[in-house]
């Protein structure tokens, strides 16, 4: 069994010819990510230019990226419009991230779509991926852990260290470990 490719999840054998290929991915992800850490927070262009070869799309000249950044891979990485990720962000996108506009990422945030099993026996047999999905108008702030599976719903906020390990719903503030719903936020939105 190699790849299970159903919507929710990628189920991928460490013992595959998809995971050489995946792990030479990771490796293409983390020089990038190096090359992007050498740069200052003034080099936005070239960060830029740099995060788009990373994720293979272009990102517009209202994403900005202040280094350091992690990531394995990075292909699956997708951002939109005046997306703002702080300094020491770690993303590994196996499952996909889709960033929507107007999304601020606080300084260590985690944004992880990759697990192992629980079961000792399959723990090093198959790596476990599912996608994150965070709308348009969030603000995620500092040291957040978001797992995979989990979509963060338009215009909600994240209380720092909070982790996340199921869906927020659309204009809450969530907070805690894990996560849960505080309360619901006033809509404002930016436009």
């Amino acid at each position: 069994m190699a790849i299970d490719t159903s919507p929710a999840a990628i189920r991928l054998s460490t013992s595959s010819p998809e995971w050489r290929a995946e792990a030479d991915d990771v490796m293409r992800g983390m020089r990038l990510a190096a090359e992007l850490n050498r740069l200052s927070p003034d080099d936005a262009v070239r960060i830029r230019e740099i995060f788009s070869e990373l994720t293979g799309q272009t990102v517009d000249e209202t994403f900005s990226l202040i280094p350091p950044f992690y990531t394995a891979g990075g292909r699956r990485i997708r951002v939109g419009h005046k997306v703002f990720i702080n300094q020491c962000c770690t993303i590994y996108d196996m499952g996909g991230v889709d960033i929507g506009d107007l999304v601020m990422i606080g300084p260590n945030v985690s944004i992880i779509t990759v697990g192992h099993a629980m079961e000792p026996s399959q723990r090093r047999k198959f790596i476990e991926a599912k996608p994150i999905v965070i709308q348009r108008n969030v603000w995620i702030a500092t040291g957040v852990t978001i797992l995979g599976g989990v979509t963060v719903g338009e215009s909600s906020v994240v209380g720092a260290g909070a982790v996340v390990t199921r869906d927020v719903p659309p204009g809450t503030f969530v907070a805690g470990v894990p996560a849960r719903v505080i309360r619901l936020l006033e809509s404002d939105d930016p436009g």
